[in-house]
């Protein structure tokens, strides 16, 4: 798998703690690949996320101090290569997914005796 960082936009909240939480963002549709560098249309970049921990504050007050909540919130942090699958692989599998959904459904439900 290849990750690599990438430039990030600022996302600024005046109610969140940090207020500033930089985020990253995929310059390409595809990836950059081979001794090149060049645009590969048969993988797609893709963001990938870390989920964090923020303080959000609240409309309360105690002792005059602002109240703040424990709030979990995902951030891009970088981009990944995925391979683009073709429309008929990808309608394949996802009918696929569906019959083995429906055989989990079915092994799951209590038996009538």
């Amino acid at each position: 798998m290849n990750l690599y960082l990438l430039p990030s936009r600022i996302s600024y909240d005046p109610t969140r703690y940090p207020k500033y939480i930089p985020e990253a963002y995929c310059l390409c549709k595809g990836c950059l690949m081979g001794i090149f560098g060049e645009e590969s249309l048969h993988f797609r970049s893709t963001p990938v996320f870390m989920p964090t921990v923020i303080l959000r504050r609240t409309p309360a007050c105690a002792g005059g101090r602002y109240v703040y909540t424990e709030d979990y919130i995902t951030i891009p942090v970088g981009c990944t290569c995925v391979p683009e699958q073709e429309k008929e692989a990808e309608s394949a599998n996802s009918s696929i997914d569906k019959q083995e959904v429906k055989l989990l459904v079915g092994q799951n439900k209590p038996s009538s005796e």
